[in-house]
């Protein structure tokens, strides 16, 4: 069984993500084992991970973060036991170890591997982020972020802020879906299938879908403010996790090099934008991130070094609100 990325290439030399399997439903329904209540639940973050940092973002924009509490992890993969060689993600030991980790408040563990362990003794499978976890059982509720995205969405509106935000909105449901399987596919996974491919044939195949993907992505901005229109949808904020890491890291780290983010005038004033939709730019740690994927894959870039970056903007001003008329 795979326990991190890095172990997750087949034969031919291609990357293969396996399922996450923690697949309990928080409800409205009152009644249900996992309700949705105020202060029940606590999400355990990093913010070096796109799964996790899209189930931040969606706490954020749905004004959740005062009902479920959140704890982000250190940057860099590190031993998370003694009695093994596994590597990934640890709490540090105070909060000022690394600028945005925290100690966990709830169990007190020392790795994402101990909260695993503790919802359930005999899990074999990877210690990923995101993890939604439930402090009355004690145990990990879901830890597939396309469903804990689903459940912030609607789920908690009787407690949340901003109710009326839906994401996943009845018209858009059939388009979402269909552009959430192209872009999954060959940009939020494809930039790994880039990037952690052992031979050069999985690469090639990869990257090519990724830039025809990249391509179609500029072409329908030119015509729209967002992906699936002109308006805000879980589609948008899915692209933008890869899209905000792009040229400081999967240009460099996964070799996704034919072209920048910022040589793609609507992708680029696309990404600004929804960086500064009020939340969002909170769930963005460029530090985190540089120093996770520079520093977490060893067969990648042995010596760890981090390159200087673009250290881009994305506060800056640009051009989609022309598409409010």
């Amino acid at each position: 069984m795979s326990r991190s990325a890095l172990d997750e290439v087949s034969q031919s030399g291609s990357f293969i993500r396996t399922p996450s399997t923690f697949r309990n439903f928080i409800s409205k329904d009152p009644a249900s084992q996992f309700p949705a209540v105020s202060g029940r639940y606590h999400l355990y973050i990093s913010y070096a991970c796109p799964w996790a940092s899209r189930c931040l973002a969606y706490l954020k924009l749905k004004g959740l973060d005062k009902a479920i509490s959140y704890t982000a992890v250190k940057p860099k993969w590190e031993s998370t036991k003694e009695t093994d060689e596994h590597l990934g993600w640890v709490f540090p030991a105070s909060s000022t170890e690394d600028a945005g980790a925290d100690p966990d408040p709830l169990n007190g563990a020392g790795s994402v591997r101990e909260l695993y362990e503790l919802a359930s003794s005999t899990y074999t499978g990877k210690y990923t982020v995101p993890v939604l976890w439930d402090k009355q059982l004690k145990t990990i509720v879901n830890n597939e972020s396309v469903e804990i995205i689903r459940m912030f969405n609607t789920e908690f509106n009787e407690i949340a802020e901003n109710p009326d935000l839906d994401l996943y909105p009845s018209h858009l449901q059939t388009v979402i879906d269909g552009v959430n399987e192209w872009v999954y596919e060959t940009i939020n996974n494809g930039v790994y299938r880039c990037g952690f491919a052992k031979k050069q044939g999985p690469y090639d195949e990869a990257v090519v879908k990724l830039y025809d993907a990249l391509d179609k992505c500029e072409e329908i901005l030119s015509k729209q403010r967002y992906i699936c229109g002109n308006e805000l949808t879980e589609a948008d904020i899915r692209l933008f996790v890869t899209l905000i890491r792009f040229d400081e890291v999967y240009v460099v780290h996964f070799k996704c090099n034919k072209k920048l983010l910022r040589e793609y005038p609507n992708l680029f004033n696309y990404t600004k934008d929804i960086y500064q939709t009020p939340g969002i730019s909170s769930t963005v740690n460029m530090e985190h991130i540089k120093k996770h994927y520079y520093g977490s894959h060893p067969t990648i870039n042995p010596y760890g070094v981090i390159p200087i970056g673009s250290n881009t903007d994305f506060s800056a001003s640009h051009d989609r609100d022309r598409f409010n008329n």
